[in-house]
């Protein structure tokens, strides 16, 4: 069984959160949950969040008696999408502007405990 948790519109770019999400891919939960903690970027925070987000979620479709402890769920995907980019004007020099894009991202992580949707049903 999977579930799913998306934040959007974290303002950081996409390709520095993108650094930090290729580091949890295919991780164990908890190994998942202890880089992000102990990892310096600011994006890891965000993503940490968004990681026990879906784990809550996956807990909260087996109504906590899952056959699986949560510390054994699995990261099977994980990434990270453009989102809404904020234009800005900076003054240049001999009277010109120039532009500055703010970028936001939107992260997606999926968690799995290791069971088809069948097994599930059967308990």
């Amino acid at each position: 069984m999977e579930a799913r948790a998306t934040a959007k519109h974290i303002r950081v770019s996409p390709r520095k959160a993108r650094l930090i999400v290729d580091g949890i891919r295919g991780l164990q939960a908890e190994e998942a949950l202890n880089f992000l903690h102990f990892n310096k970027k600011a994006a890891a925070h965000s993503i940490e969040k968004t990681l026990r987000s879906a784990i809550a979620n996956l807990m909260d479709k087996h109504d906590g008696d899952s056959p699986v402890p949560p510390e054994e769920y699995l990261v099977t995907r994980a990434f990270v999408d453009d989102g809404a980019t904020m234009k800005r004007w900076r003054p240049k020099s001999m009277g010109r502007a120039g532009m500055i894009l703010k970028r936001s991202s939107q992260i997606t992580i999926e968690v799995s405990d290791g069971r088809t949707a069948e097994e599930a049903q059967a308990d």
